[in-house]
């Protein structure tokens, strides 16, 4: 099968993923394996390819954002038939023993897996998942667009979720990538008050067209105090002025994997009056099927770019530079 490789870490600007033949995957006990229609490109893609994550797989297909249909089952795999319609996400595999699987909380595991990172992902034509890690993807979503839920979606979701989004509050969006676009429709959804802080214009101008009530730049105060808060950039540096935004007893959620440095807080200023800093840590299953359905109702309408599998490159470069307004997905071509 085609896939694009990165034998080792470097810099997206120097186009490390290289398109090749590599052996199409075998699915195992447990496992199913998926014609790939659709993969979304996302920040941690670019984390895990130059290197801002630590290296845990030499020559991995990155890719984590999958959507395809069923065209292998391994052995005692029974929860999906030939041809059904599925998506592969971050989270691949939790031990499911330790204290936090136990409590539910298995985005804590440990022992965790991801794809794209221990194992190869969606950046080629075929892919495999236990099956017990696979969503099912309503028919009623189109599977190019409905790529970008299966992470921008769900880390968007669980990081409005961390940050105790209330119907009708008033919320606060730091950088307006992938998650924030889609994130937006969900607070609109609910009636909230969204208020964006963005460097680029473009992005400002996205915002508003999906119903931002205010659009600023990164570092400018909203005009109201913010009851909730989500820091999707990457940038450390934007802790300070979000945790200032905030009204008394307001959460803030960072929901990257990877930020920068945070300056210096200082305590009567930036948390006191009971106001909260929290992570966001992956997702747990039960999040990503709860966002499905959820995009199903609204319904969620992800705007995306496309590009073809040998521009991964490329979209990436464009991702990493903000020149990319919502999701790209690599819109990967049947195998034959």
């Amino acid at each position: 099968m085609l896939a694009m490789d990165l034998k080792s870490p470097a810099p997206i600007d120097t186009s490390p993923l290289e398109l090749c033949e590599v052996e199409t995957p075998e699915p195992q006990v447990g496992e199913i394996r998926i014609r790939v229609l659709a993969c979304g490109i996302c920040r941690t893609d670019l984390h895990v390819i130059e290197g801002e994550l630590p290296n845990h797989k030499k020559n991995i297909v990155p890719g984590h954002q999958i959507v395809g249909t069923v065209d292998r089952l391994g052995a005692d795999a029974s929860m999906f038939k030939l041809g059904d319609r599925v998506g592969i996400a971050w989270l691949r595999w939790t031990c499911g023993k330790c204290p936090y699987c136990l409590k539910g909380k298995e985005n804590l595991c440990p022992n965790a897996r991801f794809t794209g990172y221990d194992e190869d992902g969606g950046y080629a034509q075929y892919a495999v998942v236990q099956e017990a890690f696979a969503y099912s993807v309503p028919e009623s979503l189109d599977p190019v667009t409905v790529a970008p839920l299966l992470c921008a979606g769900i880390i968007g979701y669980r990081a409005l979720m961390r940050a105790e989004m209330k119907p009708g509050c008033r919320l606060g969006l730091y950088g307006f990538g992938s998650s924030a676009s889609i994130g937006i429709q969900i607070a609109r959804h609910l009636g909230c008050k969204v208020f964006v802080m963005t460097r680029d214009e473009k992005h400002q101008e996205l915002a508003r067209e999906l119903g931002a009530d205010w659009a600023g730049d990164a570092n400018a105060a909203p005009p109201e105090p913010l009851d909730s808060a989500v820091l999707f950039a990457p940038v450390g540096d934007l802790v300070l002025p979000a945790m200032k935004a905030l009204d008394r007893g307001g959460i803030l959620a960072v929901a990257g994997i990877h930020l920068s440095d945070i300056p210096a807080m200082n305590y009567e200023r930036d948390l006191f009056y009971e106001k909260e800093l929290r992570s966001v840590t992956a997702n747990t299953r039960a999040d990503g099927q709860a966002l499905l359905k959820l995009a199903a109702e609204i319904p969620l309408k992800p705007r995306t770019t496309y590009y073809a599998l040998s521009e991964a490159n490329l979209a990436l470069q464009q991702l990493k530079h903000d020149g990319i307004s919502g999701s790209g997905v690599l819109n990967i071509a049947p195998a034959t």
